[in-house]
């Protein structure tokens, strides 16, 4: 896995796509949450690693405050410009590390897509600090399914193949051991909800051209990954269009003890 420190830097340059391409987050979390006690009228929210606010916007519509911590300056400046309609949005320079907040400042800590950037030892003590005793942390992944469609299983094989260190890093190595350390001794719940996008030809572009683990112009690889998407979108295309089916995982729990 990439060292966290240098988990910003694969972004630079992919900005834009990942603005525009990559997956917002299913309605039904915030039900989930809810559900869960874990979100209340009251709450603060914390996004870390907000990148360019997608997940921040899910909670934003809903009327709740979000704080975006994000150490990439071009992903945060995109996310301050395109949630600059919600006045309840803040955003700071920070990592899940170091986030600069102040002690007991949310109620609730997101980071969607991020985790697998985050040490998870530092990261734990930084959010037991900014968070108030009773507070959930929430992971969130949207993962896209690899075998459920003849296109995903040819668009994984494309990645395997043509991504510079897909196997490497994809949050999919992200297991129990992680999210044990992670949580600790406290439980946890989960739950998968589905999620999906249909891509034209320009937007399956803009989509891999997302990932930190794809080749982008000026490389060396990019001509030979291009070839190959234009090939299996003619294969796999019905009316000019391919979906992308994801599960989206997520995790809740608190990590400070239970509260007497």
């Amino acid at each position: 896995m990439s060292s966290p420190a240098k988990a910003p830097e694969r972004f630079l340059g992919r900005v834009e796509y990942y603005r525009k391409y990559r997956p917002g987050y299913p309605e039904g979390l915030v039900e989930w949450l809810r559900e869960l006690s874990a979100l209340k009228p009251s709450h603060r929210v914390g996004d870390i690693g907000s990148g360019t606010g997608l997940l921040a916007e899910l909670f934003l519509r809903h009327g709740y405050p979000v704080v975006g911590v994000e150490p990439n300056p071009e992903m945060r400046q995109t996310a301050e410009v395109h949630l600059e309609r919600y006045p309840r949005f803040r955003s700071i320079d920070g990592r899940a590390e170091a986030t600069t907040l102040a002690n007991r400042s949310v109620d609730l800590i997101v980071a969607g897509q991020s985790f697998h950037w985050f040490r998870i030892d530092r990261a734990r003590e930084e959010f037991r600090r900014i968070s108030n005793p009773t507070a959930f942390t929430v992971l969130v992944w949207n993962q896209r399914r690899t075998q459920s469609t003849g296109f995903l299983r040819a668009y994984e094989e494309l990645l395997l193949r043509h991504g510079t260190d897909y196997a490497r890093v994809r949050h999919q190595n992200i297991g129990q051991d992680q999210l044990q350390a992670f949580y600790g001794s406290q439980a946890f719940h989960r739950t998968i909800l589905a999620n999906s996008q249909v891509f034209d030809r320009e937007g399956l572009v803009g989509r891999t051209l997302s990932c930190s683990f794809v080749p982008l112009p000026g490389h060396p690889g990019h001509l030979s990954l291009m070839r190959a998407l234009d090939r299996i979108f003619e294969e796999w295309q019905v009316e000019g269009r391919v979906p992308f089916e994801y599960d989206t995982l997520v995790y809740a729990g608190r990590l400070q003890p239970p509260q007497p």
